[in-house]
């Protein structure tokens, strides 16, 4: 069994204990997710922690996508309990890279793979590379600005 996942698990007791709304709807959400991962397809599996934290990965982009789409419209109240399940969820995600990082992990690619001179179509190169060094630490698009800054 996933120790990520009973992590959740222990985590969502707790919060029902300490009578925590927020914390203990926004676990149920997340393990009501993994849940359904688990039993999708044609057999249920149980899924490894790097499964569950690409889960909770989606889940929380979600949650920041919906915060600004309500601050957009107008919505501060649902934006704000968006952002606070976002803020929750976090909790269980790795720590994100900084620009500074993800840039030095761009160039270093670019010199691995020899794309320096070879601009925009050398991008699937470079982030076949940068991807498997940034997974869930930092958001797609941001690492692909990157790669087009520097290629560009």
């Amino acid at each position: 069994m996933s120790t990520l996942k009973d992590r959740l698990r222990a985590d969502l007791t707790t919060a029902m204990k300490a009578r925590e709304k927020l914390r203990a709807s926004t676990l149920r959400m997340a393990l009501t997710a993994v849940t359904n991962a688990e039993v999708s397809g044609d057999e249920s599996r149980e899924l490894t922690d790097a499964e569950v934290l690409g889960i909770l990965e989606k889940e929380a982009k979600k949650r920041r996508e919906a915060a600004a789409a309500f601050a957009e419209g107008g919505r501060t109240e649902s934006a704000e309990k968006e952002r606070a399940e976002a803020e929750v969820l976090a909790v269980y995600l790795p720590e994100g890279l900084s620009d500074a990082e993800i840039e030095a992990i761009v160039t270093a690619a670019i010199e691995q793979t020899g794309a320096a001179g070879e601009g925009m179509r050398a991008m699937g190169k470079v982030m076949g590379v940068v991807q498997p060094q940034v997974k869930g630490r930092a958001d797609g698009a941001a690492v692909a600005a990157e790669v087009r800054r520097q290629l560009g």
